[in-house]
């Protein structure tokens, strides 16, 4: 069992997640940031100057007396434009990375149909039977 953990936590995958996490986080700060220091004022200026970071409604605490409870919906609004960027983001990322990907699929295509052409019919033949003998091992 351990063996096979081993197999798997070393694989590139792994390694490729572990980056993917920590590029992740990073990004996520810099989005916050963006969102709190830049559009966040912005949207502010927008509405009329308000603050929205500051946004929240207050309701009177019946546990103790005086005390009011703040339910902070601007700060709500901010993670909700952190996320629909990060969303974006990450949706163009993987839309380039598709459209790459389908391009070295069609070379690939293009590559074997030209190699194709060039190959006589006994040799095809020698091919399957070879790819057969694979698959039965």
């Amino acid at each position: 069992m351990f063996k096979d953990f081993k197999a798997f936590a070393l694989k590139g995958s792994i390694f490729d997640l572990a980056i993917a996490v920590v590029i992740g986080a990073a990004f996520s700060k810099i989005t916050t940031s963006l969102v709190k220091d830049i559009l966040t004022p912005i949207i502010g200026i927008l509405v009329g100057g308000v603050d929205v970071s500051n946004l929240s409604f207050n309701i009177p605490s019946y546990i103790s007396s005086g005390a009011t409870i703040s339910i902070k919906y601007g700060l709500f609004i901010q993670a909700i434009i952190d996320f629909l960027i990060i969303a974006f983001s990450l949706f163009i990322f993987i839309k380039a990375i598709q459209s790459v990907k389908k391009k070295e699929v069609e070379k690939v295509i293009v590559l074997e149909d030209s190699i194709n052409a060039k190959i006589s019919n006994e040799e095809k033949l020698l091919i399957e039977i070879r790819d057969l003998l694979r698959e039965t091992k």
